[in-house]
């Protein structure tokens, strides 16, 4: 029987590679990984590493990302059916005729976006950096693709200028309802501090006490006094808060996401044996997105 982790390591060695994961993955992905973050951290990791290949434990866009980023280095994404459902939500052709209309706005894709969407994008951002990136980009008008939870997000920070956002959403927060906290609440007579993603629903985000990324939600953790919290993001997050925060108690609502939890060890393992399933980018394309990526480096 193969010891995985064992093998795991043993390629990484022969093949100077290195393993990055997404806080959203299996937890014993996150147990192998050189290095756990959001995909704004995981994106500048990448950059950074010498590794001569990396090993993109999230979804596709995430490791398209970092191939756009590292052209010469080899990247490889375990499973390929690790797929954000947002990407497809906004084409390049829905992004142009939002251009048409707004011919002097910006656009700002979020890094959940499809490399040809970035790469017609004047910046992309994460949920960790939008703020920033909206706030500091010169433009007074601004096209934000896809996620409109995102986007209204930051247009309530950002009052001196107009979001045009798309209709897009990601399907796990958006399916979390104020109800469900309300009612959870109601069930375990709690006092519970409530932290949630940006892509939450706007009833969502009106009911917490800190609206965050799932990076931000676990550095925000240290810096208060309480003791239960309820986190309203992919269930992936509690491995490292759990781990970081032994002292405090963290509730949930499995709240999952399929394609990120697709990725096993064995997929992880198959992939450096053979090095399989590496992304591949058409040139002219991946320029052009860079810009925007290393854009979003820039204004962050």
């Amino acid at each position: 029987m193969i010891n995985y982790k064992e093998e795991i390591l043993r390629l990484k060695e022969e093949k100077n590679a290195v393993i990055l994961a997404h806080y959203y993955v299996r937890d014993e992905i996150q147990e192998i990984a050189d290095y756990v973050g959001d995909s704004y951290n995981l994106s500048k990791i990448g950059l950074e590493v010498d590794n001569e290949v990396i090993v993109f434990c999230g979804v596709s866009f995430m490791a398209e990302s970092a191939k756009i980023l590292s052209p010469h280095k080899k990247v490889l994404l375990p499973n390929t059916d690790a797929k954000c459902s947002m990407v497809d939500l906004a084409t390049k052709e829905d992004v142009l005729k939002l251009k048409e209309i707004h011919k002097d706005a910006k656009i700002v894709s979020y890094v959940n976006s499809s490399t040809e969407v970035k790469a017609i994008s004047d910046v992309c951002c994460t949920s960790a950096n939008a703020y920033n990136v909206v706030n500091n980009i010169d433009a007074e008008e601004i096209i934000f693709i896809p996620d409109k939870h995102l986007g209204s997000c930051i247009q309530e920070k950002v009052k001196d200028k107009k979001m045009i956002l798309y209709d897009g959403f990601c399907c796990v927060h958006n399916n979390i309802r104020a109800k469900d906290i309300l009612d959870y609440r109601e069930k375990t007579n709690m006092d519970l501090h409530i932290l949630v993603h940006p892509e939450c629903r706007k009833e969502v985000r009106d009911l917490a006490d800190y609206i965050g990324s799932t990076g931000q939600i676990i550095d925000y953790v240290g810096t208060t006094n309480h003791k239960d919290f309820l986190i309203l993001t992919e269930d992936g997050i509690l491995y490292e808060l759990r781990n970081r925060y032994k002292d405090r108690r963290f509730h949930n609502l499995d709240i999952i996401c399929n394609p990120m939890k697709c990725i096993t060890i064995e997929d992880v393992y198959e992939s450096l044996l053979h090095d399989k399933n590496q992304i591949i980018i058409d040139e002219d394309i991946r320029i052009s997105a860079s810009r925007a990526l290393f854009k979003m480096l820039e204004l962050a």
